[in-house]
């Protein structure tokens, strides 16, 4: 799942001017069964529910498990799956949301305030507790709140984990995974002075994701909100601890330049050439077998300051929300029952993502996600506004701010960036 590609640059410009659509009104007169879906006396036999899910995101038998599980609760009714492509998303959703063509879609987790903010997302706080989100894990489900409403249920997550070289491990005389930070950088050392081994860890100077794990750990923010105008977080002490770390890790790559990010070149080409001892990345950022077996490579979350819990990372996913102007909103809250009920998300964890519940992450099967689970409970995600995506939007100031710390002053650096940050987050639509 290449999360971090996702088109969430401009979410926020493409959807502005969504009118705000009415549901169909019509009065919910079902009761929970007390098992977390309504009772089948609900009547939705030759209704179809549109359900829009992004390409790759639904693991292997999930549509057919939800869709059995659904249309045998509801007889007569239908749900009908459609696979969206992320290039070109925005508009399209855009049109969608206003036309009403759709009724439940997958958004990324970093998309989500845009489109609520327009009106274009249902306001499901008060349905929250019967879908299931009394269970749902906070870090996950803030991403789909905005102003203290619900627009949307969390799906799935997924974050960076350290994946390294086992050969080159071994040959350094490294035989335990480090728990610590401090355990780290000594490991990072002994691969340094290894023959054969290029760069003991490549990181790029601009890799804000790693840093911003690293920020959630002291309990900062890149951005927060005063009063009704947004200011900028890197000015601040927690901020500054955050970059000291950052900048240690940094300072052991050798051929990670301070002005690229993780992007140019793509970790998994660097990595890929079986020289270099560790990265810090998703899944997807991986070399193919060709290039290293996957039984070569090995994972850890990256550690903390100290061993009870590793550094917190960013959490990139999915959230499930449904159309203001969805003419079945009531059948897609049942919808939602099924989709995120255990069964399903079950299915999720064994598909190697993150589930959104904590009470699930024991059914997280894989080498990577094993180690991105127990991150993940300490994760974080961006500031949630709709106007996020104009900072990630190039030039991204965060980027600029870890190079021109890197390279020069961190005060000056950080004044800069925390500038930027706000004049994008407080720019009126």
């Amino acid at each position: 799942m290449k999360r971090q590609l996702i088109a969430a640059v401009g979410v926020a410009a493409m959807v502005v001017g969504l009118a705000a659509c009415g549901s169909d009104g019509k009065k919910d007169e079902s009761k929970d069964n007390g098992t977390g879906s309504t009772s089948a006396a609900k009547n939705y036999s030759g209704k179809t529910l549109k359900v829009w899910l992004m390409s790759g995101s639904a693991p292997k038998g999930w549509e057919d498990s939800v869709k059995t599980e659904f249309e045998t609760t509801y007889p007569g009714s239908k749900v009908e799956f459609q696979i969206q492509e992320w290039t070109g998303i925005g508009p399209k959703v855009t049109a969608a949301l206003s036309e009403g063509s759709v009724d439940v879609l997958e958004v990324g987790n970093t998309q989500t305030a845009g489109y609520a903010a327009t009106g274009g997302l249902l306001d499901i706080t008060k349905d929250k507790a019967a879908i299931g989100g009394a269970d749902w894990a906070a870090n996950q489900s803030e991403s789909a709140i905005l102003d203290g409403k619900q627009y949307a249920a969390p799906w799935y997550v997924t974050n960076r984990v350290v994946a390294y070289n086992k050969d080159l491990w071994a040959k350094a005389g490294l035989t335990a995974t480090p728990k610590t930070l401090d355990e780290f950088h000594a490991a990072l050392d002994k691969l340094k002075a290894t023959p054969g081994v290029a760069d003991p860890i490549y990181m790029p100077g601009q890799e804000w994701y790693v840093y911003f794990g690293l920020l959630t750990s002291e309990g900062g923010k890149l951005a927060k909100k005063e009063g009704d105008k947004w200011v900028g977080g890197l000015s601040s002490p927690e901020a500054q601890k955050a970059f000291d770390a950052y900048k240690a890790l940094q300072a052991k790559s050798v051929t990670g330049a301070k002005d690229k990010d993780e992007a140019k070149p793509q970790q998994k080409d660097v990595f890929g050439k079986g020289d270099v001892g560790t990265i810090i990345g998703l899944g997807w950022e991986l070399p193919d077998e060709k290039a290293i077996p996957k039984d070569k490579i090995g994972f850890f979350p990256l550690p903390g300051k100290t061993a009870d819990k590793p550094s917190g990372v960013f959490l990139g996913g999915s959230n499930l929300a449904i159309a203001q102007a969805s003419k079945n909103s009531d059948m897609a809250k049942d919808f939602l029952k099924v989709a995120l009920n255990d069964k399903n998300e079950g299915l999720v964890a064994a598909s190697g993502l993150i589930p959104n519940k904590n009470s699930l992450n024991d059914k997280v099967v894989g080498d990577f996600a094993t180690a991105a689970k127990s991150a993940a409970v300490v994760g974080g995600i961006t500031p949630t506004t709709p106007n996020w995506a104009a900072v990630e939007n190039e030039p991204n100031p965060i980027k600029d701010f870890l190079t021109g710390a890197l390279t020069g002053d961190y005060t000056t650096a950080a004044k800069k960036a925390d500038e930027e940050i706000a004049k994008r987050l407080n720019a009126k639509q």
